[in-house]
């Protein structure tokens, strides 16, 4: 089982209510509302360390985290200050996460220029004078992973940690079976 980091964890709910953004940015102390600029509410929390962004339709977008439990741990925070503020809203909304990026190491340099060959190009991007990775998307789990030469990579595009696992493990598997790891 591959080690990977999260690096970040975007998710999404509805607060299941329209909201007043003006008054919740008066109410709230780490709340940044400029309309003009985005036409969210930005609420930022140091513990966890996520960004909240708050829409008038009630939807929100929590995106930071470093872990799912941080996520709902954040929602739940925000949903307790906007309730604090005097507006009801659901206090237990269900949360979808939209994307997970996760980074690991697989502990050796990688040629890319091989691994663009041996992957087969309809599955690869790699063009070194635009970017310096190589992209690779899967099929199952559904991601995209970026390739460095350092051996270093990023998972994107996952909804659950273990999709992120799973894919550098078949990563892993695939580039040593062409010899290149």
């Amino acid at each position: 089982m591959a080690t990977i980091k999260i690096e970040n964890v975007v998710a999404s709910t509805s607060l299941g209510t329209e909201l007043d953004l003006q008054s919740i940015a008066l109410a709230l102390d780490n709340a940044e509302y400029e309309p003009e600029q985005f036409p969210g509410l930005v609420c930022r929390l140091k513990d966890p360390k996520t960004a909240a962004l708050l829409f008038r339709s009630g939807k929100v977008v929590c995106t930071g985290a470093k872990s799912i439990e941080a996520v709902h741990k954040a929602v739940d925070i925000v949903t307790q200050k906007i309730e604090a503020s005097g507006i009801k809203v659901n206090r237990s909304p269900e949360i979808t996460v939209q994307n997970i990026v996760a980074s690991s190491d697989l502990g050796a340099e990688l040629n890319l220029n091989a691994i663009a060959i041996g992957l087969g190009l309809e599955k690869v991007e790699y063009e070194p004078e635009q970017f310096p990775g190589l992209v690779y998307r899967l099929d199952s789990p559904k991601v995209v992973v970026l390739l460095f030469g350092s051996g270093k990579l990023v998972c994107t595009g996952a909804r659950r940690p273990e999709d992120a696992s799973q894919a550098v493990d078949r990563i892993t598997e695939e580039l040593k079976a062409l010899g290149l790891l």
